[in-house]
């Protein structure tokens, strides 16, 4: 057992002993149908804190053969798996992280030295009788070794793309590296599988085509492995009823991450949807008891801030759209996979999805921000921001939610008569435009109720409905007809007439009614509020 080659498993068996362990020992199945085939070489890109490292903790210590590890999984789903004991503990198992490696070197070509020297180092320990042709050389040292003790070497590789994150403008280096990777990796016959995860994808960097022979499995494009990265919706489920808190509660937090991948390549309609989770921010929720913004202990909003302040056409349109609720058209294809080479908001957002900082629609190719604890870290950015517009309408929306729940239909009417003058950016010319435009200037209402726009309800659609969470079950459910140029009392007359109430028949509480219409000619709302 060496400190690279079949390293010990402390970390994986760290986390089965933790007081909360949810199994995803289904991934090995899915893996383990790629080894040693042409489909060997796989790279998973999801953002920071979604279980990558501890996925790969558990395939080495699966596929290692320096520990007996058939106990660990005993209690485990793979093990009742048929693949379980085809692949368990037949492997050379060579697992790094390079963050570790670029952290302690000075350049690229100190820690791609060192990468090399360290490996060889505990090949030669391992296998100190085989014939080498060049001990200094790391493919040739693989080589030789494979082809007098035949055993496929696994190699999964943690952090792959942190060089790119770090050395973004380092073109030379890049390539370097890359160089490095397909050198040692491509069309190895020692290669039984190559794993390496990381938070962006690899296709794309420049022209340098270097690792082709990857399949990428990304926040895009999950293919099979979109559940296993985040946790379900069963999952979460699951660990709320064990710990004894709220799902409702979570679900408004964490939930939001939308993965979809087609369920019949014949038929673009039939998708399979994943709801996801941030499992960090579900585990520390679950063992501290309460909900919080925990997801940003690992990532500031400085960052997100640089990103959403580009000067790219439409890009504060939909920033701020998507802050109303709203989702926002994406074309993904022009993005180059690195965090330097922007030409359009297209590529600024598609970032942010693999930041994990936007959720993804595969099927209508739109992106969202996905839950509160996120919408919270826009929040923070633009407050930092030169949109004082924005900042404004968020900071005034708690005493706007005041006088709606209190019935002050006038303080309510001038509050989005303010909101309106203040969000300019918003083209106000249409209901949707108007819905957008309400939804911001409410903002703070995500901290007691879970936003429902365009509820089917009776005979239509309710425009926006604003359900109470169960933890807040004292405040009323409101429901919110808009008009545009028309008038507040006919869309409370819609309300009633179209029986819009009636998809909160099991509701207990008090119920309001909200009529809000907007005067294209004078440029005023008009707002009536009743309770039944």
């Amino acid at each position: 057992m060496g400190t690279y080659l079949n390293p010990d498993n402390d970390e994986f068996i760290m986390a089965l002993n933790s007081k909360l362990y949810v199994d995803k020992s289904l991934l090995i199945s899915t893996v383990n149908e790629c080894v040693r085939t042409l489909q060997r070489y796989m790279c998973i890109s999801r953002p920071r804190r979604f279980g990558k490292s501890t996925a790969l903790n558990m395939l080495s210590a699966y596929y290692s053969r320096g520990e007996d590890t058939a106990a660990f999984f005993s209690r485990l789903q793979i093990a009742r798996d048929a693949s379980f004991t085809t692949h368990l503990n037949k492997y050379n198992v060579l697992r790094i992280n390079v963050q570790d490696f670029l952290s302690f070197s000075t350049s690229i070509t100190e820690m791609l030295n060192t990468i090399s020297k360290y490996i060889i180092s505990d090949l030669l320990d391992e296998y100190p009788d085989i014939r080498y042709k060049d001990t200094a050389n790391l493919v040739q040292v693989m080589k030789d070794i494979y082809a007098q003790k035949p055993i496929p070497f696994i190699i999964l590789i943690d952090e792959w793309d942190c060089l790119f994150r770090e050395y973004q403008g380092d073109d030379q280096g890049q390539r370097q590296y890359l160089d490095f990777l397909r050198t040692w990796l491509k069309d190895k016959s020692y290669v039984g599988l190559v794993y390496m995860t990381g938070i962006l994808p690899i296709k794309k960097y420049g022209t340098h085509s270097a690792l082709n022979m990857f399949t990428e499995y990304s926040m895009t494009d999950p293919r099979e492995l979109a559940e296993y990265f985040g946790f379900t919706e069963n999952e979460v489920r699951a660990l709320c009823q064990h710990r004894n808190q709220s799902y409702e509660e979570v679900k408004a937090w964490y939930d939001g991450y939308e993965l979809l991948i087609p369920h019949n390549s014949h038929n673009d309609t039939d998708w399979k949807s994943y709801s996801l989770y941030n499992p960090k921010s579900v585990i520390e929720a679950m063992l501290s008891g309460h909900c919080g913004p925990y997801w940003n202990k690992t990532e500031t909003y400085e960052a997100l801030k640089i990103y959403i302040q580009m000067n790219y056409d439409g890009l504060k349109d939909a920033i701020v759209t998507m802050m109303a609720g709203s989702s926002v058209q994406i074309d993904t294809s022009t993005f180059n996979n690195d965090m330097t080479t922007f030409h359009s908001k297209n590529d600024v957002l598609t970032l942010l999805v693999h930041l994990g900082y936007l959720s993804y629609n595969a099927k209508t190719k739109t992106v969202a921000i996905p839950n509160r604890e996120i919408y919270k870290e826009y929040a923070n950015a633009v407050s930092l921001m030169n949109w004082p517009e924005v900042t404004k309408s968020i900071q005034s929306s708690q005493q706007l939610l005041q006088h709606l729940i209190a019935g002050d239909a006038e303080a309510v009417a001038q509050g989005l008569d303010t909101a309106h003058a203040e969000i300019s950016i918003l083209k106000y010319n249409d209901e949707n435009s108007l819905s957008c435009a309400i939804n911001l200037a409410f903002y703070f209402a995500r901290e007691y109720y879970t936003i429902i726009r365009e509820l089917p309800s009776g005979k239509g659609f309710a425009d926006i409905t604003l359900l109470p969470r169960p933890k807040y079950a004292e405040k009323p459910a409101i429901i919110i007809e808009l008009k545009w140029d028309k008038s507040a009392a006919g869309a409370i007359r819609q309300i009633k007439e179209r029986n819009y109430t009636g998809v909160l028949q099991n509701y207990t509480g008090n119920i309001l009614l909200a009529g809000i219409t907007y005067d294209k000619h004078s440029k005023k709302h008009q707002c009536i509020i009743e309770k039944i």
